[in-house]
């Protein structure tokens, strides 16, 4: 049996927890709250929103849908095969840390020509999907791409060239999409406390088929 290999001692969890939990508290004291009113209002005012992510950020925009639903409103995530079709009066909510990436790109493209409106949800301040989208909440993560090639997320996962320059303890864009998160979930306590939903109301609408 082979012995084990002599590796650098393990930064304490506990420390790594810590030091983002302070990262995502810095990231709340900049956000801005016209742009927090602005993404609200663009909820509250669509016939139906649907939301789209890629990766990990998928993840949280298909758990942002849920949480949505709960609350009453009519939500669906993109690429699902019982999402229907988008029309002009519906709001495209777009979660991307690069604001470049290839399939949630093309899917603000779609929502431009149809009419509809969208919201970006992103941790770059310049990116071809802030210039399409009505609405652009930021989550300053100071997150970039690096990469050469086609901006497509799963070559740039598969080739290792996507990575946040963020701090060392939130590696491969795992800041922005906690504070996505966190975000997403806060907007929810907002409007639980905006359409006045009871915890009763609310657990009538979660899923019994499990």
């Amino acid at each position: 049996m082979s012995s084990p290999s002599t590796t650098e001692p393990c930064i304490p969890l506990r420390d790594i927890m810590s030091m983002m939990i302070s990262r995502i508290g810095e990231i709340a004291e900049t956000l801005r709250q016209d742009q927090v009113d602005c993404f609200i209002s663009a909820l509250m005012s669509a016939d139906r929103i649907f939301v789209i992510g890629a990766g990990r950020s998928g993840f949280v925009a298909k758990s942002f849908a849920m949480r949505l639903m709960h609350l009453g409103l009519t939500s669906y995530v993109v690429g699902e095969t019982v999402t229907p079709s988008f029309h002009k009066n519906d709001t495209l909510i777009a979660f991307s840390g690069s604001g470049k990436t290839k399939s949630v790109m093309e899917a603000c493209e779609t929502t431009r020509q149809i009419g509809g409106q969208i919201c970006l949800i992103t941790g770059t301040r310049v990116s071809p999907m802030a210039e399409l989208a009505d609405c652009v909440v930021l989550l300053d993560t100071e997150e970039e791409s690096c990469h050469v090639g086609p901006d497509h997320f799963d070559l740039r996962q598969l080739r290792g060239e996507h990575r946040s320059i963020s701090a060392a303890c939130t590696p491969l864009g795992t800041l922005f999409e906690t504070t996505a998160m966190i975000f997403a979930d806060s907007v929810i306590s907002a409007l639980i406390e905006m359409k006045h939903c009871s915890i009763e109301e609310i657990m009538h609408r979660y899923t019994n088929m499990q």
